[in-house]
C-alpha cells in the first residue's frame, strides 16, 4: 500500500498511528504530498487535492483519514479500532468527529498565517476558528475518553492534542489538565503516538 502525506499532517499522523498500532505500518510506503503543489500526484489520487491518500494492493484510492482508517481496522481483522458493538462504535466515531473538527480548526489558524501577508489576517475569521477549537477541547476535557481500548476516536484525540502542542494555537495544556492526565495514559499505553510525533 502507499500512504500519501505529509509528515506533519495530523491527519497523516492519525493514519500512520492507527497502522503502527495495528501492525500494518510494514505494509505501507509512505510518500511526501504537498496539497499546494498543481502537480503532486495527491490531486490525481484524490480530486480535492487533501491528504491523506492510501493507495490499496488492488489499486483503489482511499481518504478521507476518517475511511482509511475503517479500512485499516478491515484489513486488521475489525473490531479492533473501530467498534463491533453498535453503541461504542457510535461513541467511537462522534469522538473521532469531534477531534477532526478541533483539527480543522487548528490548520485554518495556521493556514491564515502561513498562505496570507499579515495585514490581510482577518481577526474575525481567525477568533471563529479559535472558538471551534476551544470549545472542543473544553468538551474533551469535561468527558476525557476512556483509554482502556484504542478506538478511531482516541486516536484522533490524541493527534489533535499534539498537532496543537507542535503549532502552539491555543494553551490547552494550561487550561485543560484533565486531557494532559488523559494524553499522558494514552502515551504510556500505547507507544505508537511517540513513534509517529512530527519532526520538531
Amino acid at each position: 500500500m502507499i500512504l500519501r502525506t505529509s509528515i506533519t499532517s495530523p491527519f497523516g499522523r492519525k493514519v500512520r498511528l492507527a497502522a503502527t498500532h495495528l501492525g500494518l505500518i510494514d505494509r505501507m510506503r509512505i510518500e511526501p504530498a504537498e496539497a499546494t503543489n498543481p502537480d503532486d500526484m495527491l490531486r490525481k489520487d484524490n480530486p480535492l487535492g487533501k491528504m491523506p491518500v492510501l493507495t490499496l494492493d488492488d489499486g483503489r484510492k482511499v481518504y478521507d483519514s476518517r475511511v482509511i482508517l475503517d479500512c485499516l481496522d478491515h484489513l486488521a481483522g475489525g473490531d479492533k479500532i473501530l467498534p463491533a458493538d453498535w453503541d461504542a462504535r457510535l461513541a467511537a466515531l462522534t469522538l473521532q468527529a469531534l477531534a477532526d473538527g478541533v483539527m480543522d480548526a487548528a490548520i485554518l489558524i495556521v493556514y491564515e498565517g502561513r498562505h496570507r501577508p499579515k495585514e490581510l489576517h482577518h481577526k474575525p475569521w481567525l477568533d471563529y476558528q479559535l472558538g471551534k477549537a476551544e470549545r472542543g477541547l473544553a468538551a474533551l476535557a469535561a468527558n476525557p475518553p476512556d483509554t482502556g481500548r484504542v478506538t478511531v476516536g482516541t486516536i484522533a484525540t490524541a493527534c489533535a492534542l499534539g498537532y496543537i502542542d507542535w503549532r502552539k494555537q491555543t494553551d490547552w495544556r494550561r487550561n485543560h489538565p484533565s486531557l494532559v492526565k488523559w494524553l499522558d495514559a494514552f502515551r504510556a499505553a500505547t507507544p505508537a503516538f511517540d513513534a509517529t510525533t512530527p519532526p520538531a
